[in-house]
């Protein structure tokens, strides 16, 4: 009668094939089943694959010093003469000598572009000029200012001086007409306010959209008639002259 073996046993058979000891592994039996190939490998590594380098750095900056890996350059010396194509070594002791940086500044030329310079000094001048660039962006907004039919001339008033405001800022300015009960029976109340405003405000700005009405609603949009950077520069010179004029001013007294 053969000798079958208990369920224990084999699973302690195919447990075996599991564990290695200095990259070895059993081969008492052939794997079956789940435990193949694969699981050698997950459980005991594959050699032949290499791992992707996870959570590696990329970075914007120009490559510097050692991290230029072509063997030869376009080399510009750190008083912006051009020097010609040299080879890397040279070109990194001649920066080492005067204790600079040897910076790509263009990598996609053929041979790549190098300069001698300070590499710090390069980052902050960068940034200055970025910082600058922000700060000289100019954003037009569409700024919004409500009234109904039936409006006070106070009001008005107040509300004209809000979209002359906004408007010699160099922003566009959204009319919105509320009709309330009634009111939407008499659109053409607010079609004449509507219209009125756009005459007030004539010689700082331009209808940009007539008047259209939606449900309970009547919107016009009026556009500047000067461009943003001019309204802003304007603002600033102004600021600029009434400051003066305060120091001026304290100091006379």
């Amino acid at each position: 009668m053969p000798k079958t073996s208990s369920p224990a046993t084999a699973r302690g058979a195919h447990r075996s094939h599991l564990f290695c000891f200095g990259g070895l592994v059993s081969r008492q039996e052939p794997f079956t089943g789940f435990f193949s190939a694969y699981a050698v490998r997950v459980f005991c590594g594959n050699l032949d694959t290499q791992e992707p380098n996870i959570g590696a750095e990329i970075t914007t900056e120009p490559r510097i010093n050692d991290r230029i890996r072509t063997p030869q350059i376009r080399l510009i010396n750190y008083t912006g003469e051009q020097v010609g194509v040299v080879d890397i070594e040279a070109a990194l002791a001649m920066a080492d000598e005067i204790g600079l940086d040897l910076v790509e500044i263009a990598p996609e030329a053929n041979p790549p572009v190098c300069k001698i310079m300070d590499f710090g000094k390069y980052k902050y001048e960068i940034a200055q000029k970025a910082r600058e660039a922000r700060q000289n962006q100019t954003h037009i907004v569409v700024k919004e200012v409500r009234m109904t039919p039936k409006i006070e001339n106070h009001d008005y008033e107040t509300k004209l001086s809000a979209v002359e405001k906004f408007l010699k800022g160099g922003d566009k300015v959204k009319i919105t007409m509320k009709f309330r009960g009634r009111e939407q029976t008499r659109p053409e109340l607010g079609f004449k306010l509507l219209q009125r405003l756009a005459e007030d405000v004539k010689e700082i700005a331009f209808v940009e959209f007539a008047p259209k009405q939606e449900g309970r609603q009547m919107t016009m949009v009026l556009g500047p008639t000067k461009k943003k950077t001019e309204a802003v520069a304007e603002q600033k010179a102004a600021r600029a002259a009434k400051a003066k004029a305060a120091e001026e001013e304290a100091a006379a007294k």
